[in-house]
């Protein structure tokens, strides 16, 4: 039962502290259940990142779940998943009471001008943290720089980005079975 709370409150932790969704939360994700608690390693991290990446639905949801599950099983993962989603839900609550209030205050305003700022620098953070696990190979590379160019240039909808790159990768990326 000790394990179960200490993990609610990381999850919690993580829940309260960061901004800017799924891939800004993959960097204290990482840092608390891989480096501080040691609870799983780098390398199943990064397999239960991809699979959270995979499904439908938030990608903190997911994680939290996976992990929960991997470090407590059925109720690590529903106290994963509560503790995850709690602190947002009470600020949403917080802030739908109050924000008629507040909503012109310069400090607010400010504070969230702040937030916004920091929130792409954690979501490159998330994908340099990625990053480190990939094989780099040409075949990889030039994955990531199709994928960039369908997105960016040619605006392609990142699910037939994701498709076609699980395509891709099961026939070319996959290493023998021997």
């Amino acid at each position: 039962m000790k394990k179960i709370i200490e993990m609610f409150v990381a999850f919690f932790k993580i829940g309260a502290f960061t901004f800017g969704g799924g891939y800004a939360m993959i960097p204290l994700i990482e840092e608390e259940v891989v480096n501080n608690k040691k609870w799983i390693a780098k390398d199943e991290f990064m397999d239960i990142l991809v699979v959270s990446q995979s499904l439908p639905g938030a990608l903190a949801v997911n994680c939290s779940i996976f992990l929960g599950y991997k470090i407590a099983g059925f109720l690590g993962a529903v106290m994963a998943l509560l503790a995850v989603i709690l602190p947002s839900f009470l600020i949403i609550l917080l802030i739908a009471a109050f924000f008629m209030k507040f909503r012109n205050n310069y400090y607010v305003n400010a504070g969230f001008m702040g937030i916004n700022a920091a929130v792409p620098l954690l979501v490159l953070v998330g994908a340099i943290s990625l990053s480190k696990g990939l094989e780099k190979n040409i075949r990889t590379i030039l994955t990531i720089i199709v994928a960039l160019i369908a997105l960016v240039v040619f605006d392609i909808h990142p699910v037939i980005v994701i498709i076609v790159s699980a395509i891709y990768g099961v026939i070319f990326l996959r290493k023998k079975v021997e």
